[in-house]
Parts: C-alpha cells; sequence; structure tokens
C-alpha cells in the first residue's frame, strides 16, 4: 500500500481463538438489531446539524430586512460551518479514547446550546445579530463529529456487506438537512419582494412578519434538537457487545501513530485532495446559491428548490451507488471517475449557461434546473464512496481520525472560499468557475490513484 501499507501485525485480530484456522467461519461476530436505532439517531442529529448551518443562505434576502444583515453577514453566518472545523484533532482524539458515544453528546449538547442561543428573542438587535453569530459557530463545533463519524459507525456496528450503505446514510444525512433548509426557509419565511415599493409602515409591518417567521423555524429547530440530545443521552452505546466483523475487532494504529501514517502517505493526500477541493467548493457554493442565481434573475423560491433538488438527488443517488458497492466490491474508483466525470461536465454546462450573454449559449429555467442539479448530484453522492475508499486505503488507521482529517481539508476549502466571498461578493461568477475548476481537478487526481483494499482483505480472507 505504498508509504501506507498496513503489515500482518496490524491485520490481525484481536480477538482471536487459539484454535482458529484459516478456513473455519467467524464465530466471535455478530449484528445487532439496535444498529439501526443507532444509525437513525445520528442520522437526525446530523440532518439537524445540516439544517441550521444551511439556515440563512436561502433566506438572504429576508434576513437582510427582518435582521439588517449584509451579504457579508450572510457569507459569515455560512462561514460558522468550517471555522467550527478548527478544533477537530479534539473531537478526533475523543472519539478514538472515549468512543462514538462521548463525541457525540458533546456535540449534541453544542448544537442544543447554539440552537437555543441564537433562539433568545431579543428586541435589541445589534446584541441579537451577536447572539445569532455565536450560535451558529456552536452548531459549527458539532460538524467534525456529525461529518467524520459516519465510515466509524459503520464498521462498529454493520457487517461487511452494509457497511456501505450505512456509511452513506450516516454521512449524508447533514447533507439532506442542508437541502430541507432550501425549502423549509423559503416556503415558511416570506420574501421581501413585494415590500420595496410600499409605504413605510407596510414595509416596517413586513419586516415584522418575516421576523416572526424565522423565529418559528428557529424554536421549532431547537425543539427538534433538544428531543434528539435527550434521546441520545438515554441510549447511544459506542459500540455493540460484539464485533460485526474481523476489521471491527482487529487492532488499529495509536492516535499519534494514525495522525503520522496518514501525513506520511502520498496515496492519501491524492485522495484527499480529490475529495476535499470539489467537496468543499460545493459545499461555500450551495451556501450562497440564491445570491449565486440572482444575476440570473432566479427568485429566492426557485433557488431554493434548485438547492433542494440538487442535494436529495446526491443523497439518493449516494446511496444507491453504496449500495451497488456493497454488492459488487473493489469498484470504488472507477465509480468515482464516472462520478467525477459527469460533475466536471455538468459544473462547465452550468458555468457556461450563466454567461450566456458572452457564450450565447440558451439560457432557460429548464437548463439552469438541469445543470445546477446535476453538479449537486454527482459530487454529493461521491462523498459516501470516498469515504470508504479513505478507510480501505489506510487501514489500520481508525475510520474517525481518517475521516477527520479529510472532513477538515474539506471545511477548509470551504472557508478559504466563503472568506474570499466576503470580500468579493459584487460578482460571483469566479465562484462558477471554482467549482468547474475543484471538479476537473478531483478528476484528474483520481486517474492516477493506484486504488488498494487492505481491510476488504482482512474481511474476506481471515476468520475470527
Amino acid at each position: 500500500m505504498g508509504a501506507g501499507s498496513s503489515t500482518e501485525a496490524e491485520r490481525e485480530p484481536l480477538l482471536v481463538p487459539s484454535h482458529a484456522e484459516t478456513n473455519s467461519p467467524p464465530v466471535n461476530s455478530r449484528v445487532y438489531g439496535r444498529r439501526w436505532l443507532v444509525l437513525t439517531l445520528f442520522s437526525l442529529l446530523g440532518l439537524m446539524q445540516g439544517m441550521v448551518w444551511n439556515f440563512w443562505g436561502p433566506i438572504q434576502n429576508s434576513a437582510v430586512h427582518a435582521f439588517g444583515f449584509s451579504k457579508s453577514d450572510i457569507a459569515v453566518l455560512v462561514l460558522w460551518g468550517p471555522v467550527g472545523f478548527v478544533p477537530w484533532l479534539l473531537f478526533m482524539w475523543l472519539m478514538d479514547k472515549k468512543g462514538l458515544r462521548a463525541s457525540l453528546l458533546l456535540s449534541a449538547f453544542f448544537m442544543l446550546l447554539g440552537a437555543a442561543l441564537r433562539s433568545i428573542p431579543l428586541t435589541d438587535q445589534p446584541l441579537r445579530r451577536w447572539l445569532i453569530h455565536g450560535g451558529q459557530f456552536l452548531n459549527g463545533l458539532a460538524g467534525p463529529t456529525i461529518m467524520s463519524a459516519g465510515p466509524f459507525l459503520s464498521t462498529t456496528w454493520f457487517a461487511p456487506d452494509q457497511r456501505a450503505t450505512a456509511t452513506a446514510v450516516a454521512s449524508l444525512f447533514s447533507y439532506l438537512g442542508g437541502a430541507a433548509s432550501f425549502v423549509v426557509g423559503p416556503l415558511v419565511v416570506p420574501a421581501p419582494n413585494d415590500t420595496q415599493a410600499g409605504t413605510t409602515m407596510s414595509a416596517a409591518v413586513s419586516d415584522s412578519s418575516i421576523r416572526d417567521r424565522i423565529q418559528l423555524v428557529m424554536y421549532a429547530e431547537l425543539a427538534a434538537i433538544a428531543v434528539l440530545f435527550a434521546a441520545v443521552l438515554l441510549y447511544f452505546p459506542s459500540r455493540p457487545p460484539m464485533p460485526p466483523s474481523v476489521a471491527a475487532a482487529s487492532q488499529r494504529l495509536s492516535y499519534r501513530s494514525s495522525i503520522c501514517r496518514l501525513l506520511s502517505n502520498v496515496r492519501f493526500l491524492m485522495i484527499a485532495l480529490a475529495y476535499a477541493v470539489p467537496t468543499g467548493v460545493i459545499a461555500g457554493w450551495s451556501g450562497v446559491l440564491d445570491m449565486v442565481l440572482t444575476p440570473a434573475k432566479v427568485s429566492q423560491v426557485d433557488a431554493g428548490w434548485i438547492g433542494f433538488w440538487s442535494i436529495v438527488g446526491g443523497c439518493v443517488f449516494g446511496v444507491a451507488m453504496a449500495r451497488f458497492a456493497d454488492s459488487i466490491r473493489g469498484m470504488l474508483k472507477l465509480i468515482l471517475v464516472l462520478m467525477l466525470a459527469g460533475a466536471s461536465l455538468s459544473s462547465t454546462w452550468f458555468t457556461l449557461t450563466c454567461l450566456s450573454r458572452y457564450t450565447h449559449l440558451p439560457s432557460t429555467a429548464a437548463i439552469l434546473y438541469t445543470s445546477c442539479i446535476l453538479v449537486g448530484i454527482f459530487i454529493n453522492s461521491s462523498v459516501p464512496i470516498f469515504f470508504e475508499l479513505f478507510i480501505e486505503t489506510v487501514y489500520p488507521v481508525p475510520e474517525g481520525i481518517t475521516c477527520g482529517v479529510v472532513t477538515f481539508l474539506g471545511n477548509l476549502v470551504t472557508g478559504l472560499l466563503l472568506f474570499f466571498l466576503t470580500f468579493y461578493c459584487t460578482d460571483l461568477s469566479w465562484l462558477n468557475w471554482c467549482l468547474t475548476g475543484s471538479c476537473l481537478f478531483s478528476l484528474v487526481l483520481i486517474l492516477f490513484f493506484r486504488e488498494s483494499y487492505d481491510r476488504l482483505y482482512l474481511d474476506v480472507f481471515v476468520s475470527v
């Protein structure tokens, strides 16, 4: 496995009977029905974390009127998600040493505190804006666990022929939360477009109505997070009584050895960049999709539906591809090549369509819908496939640490993109070109990547 190859000693299972033979069936592994409850609780927390993170972008026009936010403020509110990944090493250490329960409980507490903080109905608008920013930051602190622990959960609880599917569900529900906010926000919160020509009094009444609707959504999200926090507190075991596979019971590298192994493995760094660049760019791009589509005269509601279907399509297609990868193993690179080729073509199509005054390409609502949705489908559906390939490439590095590194890199890219957006928010055509370039860059890296399947080898050829 190149610079990151594992040794036979590292592959040796922890639970090995003294009389075990190579061809004997596994006797110390078992899957439990409760794994679906664990997966459901984790996924629903991811759903709510994604909804809170992407709350302000789809209703940015309404937020400007209700709270006096500027476009730079909206970009900063989205930026708090990537900023929350700054202490990612702490969360990965906690997951490695104390288990998933401790790390998830801390993340859920941050989500609950952040949702409560931004829901305080103060009349002092400057102070209220600070509380909203603080709430978004606390929600961002839940990101390192929510977005990177899916593969760790799937290996700990699920059999080898269900791992990729479980990884897809756990990883993509946070994206689904972002998709839900594209619909919930614009449908519940009225757009201020019809208040511009009215009197001062009617505008004031309209702004008050917008604030009330925003407050209603924030209260609803607070209640949902409180219920999920209570459920995780009552029941969320770190691991089952018996492991579901040989890989789940096998010896892993220590925390420090894992970090050194990852940073010295050129093949891992290669696919880490292939993952982080396009997913980081599309996360920042979709967070301000309303601003991107405004020059094309797409309304706030229509932009919300475009963002919704692009992410939902990516989630559905991602689960389907993960199920395909579970049934036909050893095809992860080929699946990624096809996905990234589709993302490159569709993002180029969308970018050129937005520049129709120069390219003279037809620019209709149907074309913008189709190209934008295809970009989201191809990039978002690649996330669980990337995660599975990471784990196979660097095994026996623990899953939580591996995916923590790559999600940190992805959010670093998102943070840099949104940072530049706070300064260059007038003409956003450069953002579309960044999306296209990121897809092409990732495709080239994957084409030159040499895949390997160390974890799959352990589960197929070694029996406990």
